[in-house]
């Protein structure tokens, strides 16, 4: 008995090193300060991505949004979709990379359907720049149409939340442009997958 209890009291011992090693290695008070500053979304976006990377193991899955486009919907038809609803609603196509079409014009081999669309609303840019220059990896806001090995259409963009909710709370005004840049996107990307424009 006297054993047993001398070896329950050294694994005590141990265990409590190693908490006290770990907080202190980790400096884990600090850390715990620092998590409850976060946006009180945060939990769930970080949540989302670690669960999309652990399932997949490919981080590009983890931190974007996609969206399956309807059978029968031609990609000239969804470009004009996107275009179509982002002037509706205020922003600008700024740029159009035909990626597959660049890439067979200089191998002379066919590729998978894939363009990147680049959309802006400068005034909304700029302010959001100003606020934190790191914003300006964020812009201009890509969609990129993507052809599957079935041949179906995919529309993918970064996962907006993360810029949104993945830090501190935003002031309630850059909270409220990151929220309209984010509607405008995937609005554009759900309309244009179903052809409604």
């Amino acid at each position: 008995m006297k054993i047993l209890t001398t070896l329950f009291a050294l694994i005590g011992v141990i265990v409590t090193a190693g908490i006290v090693y770990i907080w202190s290695a980790f400096d884990l008070g600090t850390r715990i300060q620092q998590i409850k500053q976060l946006d009180p979304k945060a939990k769930d976006v970080y949540i989302h991505m670690m669960t999309t990377l652990l399932e997949t193991g490919d981080i590009g899955k983890a931190t974007v949004r996609k969206v399956k486009v309807d059978k029968g919907i031609e990609p000239d038809e969804i470009v004009d979709a996107l275009n179509s609803v982002a002037t509706e609603m205020g922003i600008k196509p700024v740029g159009d990379l035909p990626l597959s079409k660049e890439v067979a014009l200089r191998t002379g081999k066919p590729q998978p359907y894939t363009r990147v669309l680049s959309y802006c609303n400068p005034a909304i840019a700029i302010k959001m720049v100003k606020w934190s220059m790191a914003y300006g990896a964020y812009l201009p806001c890509r969609i990129t149409i993507v052809q599957d090995k079935e041949g179906n259409y995919w529309l993918y963009t970064l996962d907006l939340d993360m810029m949104i909710h993945g830090g501190k709370p935003l002031p309630p005004d850059m909270l409220a442009y990151g929220n309209q840049v984010k509607k405008t996107i995937y609005t554009m990307m759900d309309k244009a997958a179903h052809g409604d424009f």
